[in-house]
């Protein structure tokens, strides 16, 4: 059997919403966060890769060394809670680019599955936008959205295609550890 893996959303999932991240000191984790990671890969023992569409680095707002201490900033504090991540994968193209990695388009989860070599069916997104719930809808996976960040407002569009709502990270991961505990 092969490992099976999450893929979390960054922005209102793990970390604080802001807009537009492009500071490291603007990370801020979600309380509770962190644990639950931990939680996914010990205890349900799923990999972990987070898949964050980054539209300011398309517009020009971000660059790509910026984006590279925001995500170091982050693995730092997961790392402080004894949480970690197989990869980072982001989309820095804006939304009307037209690619295929943008979420709620299967790129950064085809990417992930690739190169972790896992079967998407068997995979899990969590997120707080209705992109993150359609990425889980285009591969085939369990979706859960999380009502932190743009949750609540993403709720009336997101929940009627989403598998789980669910206040938080940590909820969700609650129902992943019933529904698919480790070895099953």
């Amino acid at each position: 059997m092969t490992r099976r893996f999450a893929l979390v959303d960054r922005d209102g999932t793990i970390n604080v919403e802001r807009d537009h991240i492009t500071d490291p000191d603007q990370i801020e984790l979600i309380p509770g966060s962190a644990d639950a990671l931990v939680r996914l890969r010990e205890e349900v023992g799923m990999g972990i890769v987070i898949v964050t569409n980054q539209a300011h680095m398309g517009r020009g707002e971000l660059a790509p060394a910026d984006l590279d201490r925001i995500h170091e900033r982050l693995l730092g504090l997961l790392a402080k809670d004894g949480a970690a991540v197989d990869a980072i994968l982001h989309c820095p193209h804006a939304p009307d680019a037209g690619c295929a990695c943008r979420k709620p388009a299967p790129g950064l989860a085809l990417e992930a599955a690739d190169r972790f070599g896992f079967d998407l069916s068997a995979s899990v997104v969590i997120g707080d936008h209705a992109g993150d719930v359609g990425l889980g809808r285009a591969v085939g996976a369990m979706t859960f959205l999380v009502l932190t960040g743009h949750g609540r407002e993403e709720r009336a569009s997101a929940e009627r295609l989403a598998d789980h709502v669910v206040p938080d990270l940590a909820a969700a991961v609650d129902i992943i550890a019933t529904l698919l505990p480790r070895g099953r």
